[in-house]
Order: structure tokens, then sequence, then C-alpha cells
């Protein structure tokens, strides 16, 4: 709203007489929404990661403002509804999106609401994927009018495997927990180790019996329960940890029973972007964030962020305000956007993933990126990360 009333008096001011109104050209206005569908299930184990209420709003905004910065001078106007809903709402609030004419949705969801949205837009609307991990996705099923921005566990597990291999750590301890989603996971690593050499000497499920995970005791029992839950392990270097539930990893640094380092879901994480990242102008988008929003910025963001960045790199290489003109330029082979990464991102023609480098990160820093230098590939390198062309159970139909 703000923005719009600063954009009438702007064009009050430039306007004052009739000659001038007809000099000043139309803008096109390029709409799209970001449909984020809140978890209402438990609170995450650390208060740090409590999500803010503006998660993923918070990086559309700074996209929006990019946007606009280069599409001011194209007459482009970009526009992004912020709608919060839960699953039970996720439906009526896209269909009144649909209804409205928005033919661009983020959507921030788990894999079962985004695949449920996909199918429900259709042909109405692109879906760009900013938050669902889950490989079926973009397999078994993908959707021709699906865009993952969000990196895929394959894609993860990849990154990780690749520096554990180049620190010669082949002997991994996997833990899984006891969710669909865990499960999803480990089998990506599973994946990775075959893939790169690993060797998985023991996998252990780590079953979520309930109840409380903050509590007054909770340290206590941890210290006491965690090195009693991986002792007798196989002889391994490392612990890598599959916990997209969030119910114990947090849990396994320093307290498991052998010294040994902790990766995966706690530890050293594979990440779509990290708040300490300052390479390749990172230090720059980094403060735009924090001033914009008064925080650092979160994973969730950064994807919102690159989804609504593509529509405006679109828009600006296209020169068009079309929806059908942008979706197409997206799906094709020139398309390439800026990611502060280190090289363009590009999207996968097989599967419609973003390429894209992953941050393997601490809590404090960025350790590494991966693609690691010595893994190659005949195309791009970033295909080292994920499910490669010839892997793909992805079979899209004729486009629409």
């Amino acid at each position: 709203m703000f923005k719009r009333i600063m954009g009438l008096l702007a064009g009050a001011c430039l306007c004052a007489g009739p000659a001038a109104a007809q000099q000043q050209p139309e803008m096109t206005v390029i709409r799209a929404a970001v449909l984020r569908v809140d978890d209402p299930g438990l609170p995450p184990i650390s208060r740090l990661d409590l999500p803010p209420d503006d998660l993923g709003f918070a990086g559309a905004r700074l996209a929006i403002q990019d946007n606009d910065t280069t599409g001011r001078f194209m007459n482009q106007d970009f526009e992004a509804d912020e709608i919060a809903a839960d699953p039970d709402s996720a439906a009526a609030r896209l269909a009144g999106l649909l209804d409205d004419g928005v033919q661009f949705v983020v959507v921030m969801a788990d894999d079962a609401t985004t695949l449920a949205l996909s199918d429900q837009a259709g042909d109405r609307a692109m879906i760009l994927n900013a938050m669902a991990r889950g490989d079926d996705l973009r397999g078994a099923d993908c959707r021709f009018n699906t865009i993952h921005v969000a990196p895929s566990h394959a894609m993860l597990a990849d990154a990780l495997a690749q520096f554990l291999i180049w620190k010669n750590w082949p002997r991994w301890f996997l833990i899984q927990g006891s969710h669909p989603a865990d499960t999803a996971l480990a089998d990506a690593y599973r994946r990775a180790a075959a893939k790169f050499g690993a060797k998985i000497v023991e996998d252990r499920v780590f079953e979520d019996t309930g109840g409380a995970r903050r509590t007054d005791s909770g340290h206590v029992q941890v210290q006491r329960q965690m090195p009693v839950f991986t002792q007798r392990a196989a002889d391994h270097d490392v612990v890598v940890a599959a916990d997209e539930a969030d119910v114990f990893a947090p849990y396994l640094p320093y307290q498991v029973w052998d010294p040994r380092p902790v990766t995966g879901s706690a530890g050293l994480v594979p990440r779509s972007w990290h708040p300490a990242m300052e390479s390749w102008g990172a230090s720059q988008f980094q403060n735009r964030f924090e001033e914009l929003a008064g925080r650092p910025i979160r994973e969730a963001d950064y994807q919102a962020w690159l989804a609504l960045r593509m529509i405006g790199e679109a828009a600006t290489r296209t020169q068009s305000g079309d929806p059908q003109v942008l979706r197409d330029f997206m799906l094709s082979d020139r398309f390439e956007v800026a990611g502060f990464k280190g090289q363009k991102l590009t999207l996968r023609d097989w599967d419609h993933q973003v390429r894209q480098p992953i941050l393997l990160t601490t809590g404090a820093l960025t350790a590494s990126v991966s693609p690691q230098e010595q893994f190659l590939h005949q195309t791009s390198q970033l295909d080292t990360l994920g499910i490669d062309r010839p892997e793909t159970e992805c079979q899209f139909p004729e486009a629409p």
C-alpha cells in the first residue's frame, strides 16, 4: 500500500500538465504472490530457530525492491502479495489468487502441500517452490508448472558428500529420524555415499517418542541419553544426521560416544544460504536485507528472494510483462540469474530445478562451498549436485 501511494504521488508530480501526462508512458505491472503455509507442529529445539513473523516475506520485499530498481527504467512495476496460511486454508488462498489473475505464486510449504498446490494451479499459474526439498517433487511427482528454487535433498546430500570425500572421511555413521521426511533425506545420503565412494558403516533410527523437547532438564537428559544411543557404533570417520523433523540432530554435537564430527542436519550443515556469507558481493546483499528486515537472513528468505528475482530477471531480459513470455523465457536455455554465489544460476530442463552452489555451514560461518573443484561434469559442474539428466524419473508432458 505504501508503495502504491508513493507511486501515485510521484505520478502527480511528474504529470503536472496535459502535455506531461501524454509523455508519461504507462507502467506495466507484473504481479506475483508469496504463499507461506505455516507448520502448526512443535517449535524448533533451539529458540534461536523460532521463525520470525516475516519469514520469507522479508526476502520477497527485498526482491521487489531489486526488481523495481531496474524496472523503473523499463516502465515495469513489480508487486507481490504476502499471504500466510495453514494447511487447511492453503487451497482456498491459492484459489483466491488464481481468481484474481495472479500467474506467479511463490510457495513456501512442505512437499505434500506444494504438490497439491501445483496440481490445483494447473496451467493457470507458475508455482515457484521456495521451501520443499523432496526428491520426488523433482522426480516421479514432477510437474511442468513448477520451478524448484529450493535445493533438493539430493543436492544437499551430494554437496556434503563431496566435501567429506575431499576430507578423506569416507566412513559414515548415519543416524536418521523416524519421520517420512527423515527417511527421504537419509535415502539421499545413501545415494550420495554410493555416488561418491563413501561407505555407510552403520545406520540407526532415532525414534521420535513425542513430548516436549525444550524443558528445564532437557540438557541433562541429552547428556545422559545421547552417548548411550550412539555407543558401540562401527568404526567411522563422521556422523551424518538426517533429521528434517528437527527432533534430535542439534543434540548430537559433543554428545556422541566417539569423538567424531557431526554433519548433515547439525554441525556442518549444507544450506542454500547463510547469514555470514560474504563472498561474491554477498556482504552488500546481507547488509541490504538486514537494513530492511532488522534481522539476519534465513534460507527461506533467500529462496523467496531468488524466486521473485527470477521473475524480475525474465522481465528485464525479455522487456515484457506478459506472464506467458516470462514463463517461456525462464524455462528456456537462455535464462540465468545472479544469486551471490560466484556464478550464474540456471534451470535444469529435465526437472525444473535451479542449479546452484550449496554452502557448507557451521553456526558462525561458511566452511566451504560445493561443488568441490575435483568433481567434474561434461556440461555443468553444478550438475554433480543432485539428480542428473540420465538418472531423472521426471516425465514432463507436452508444454501447456
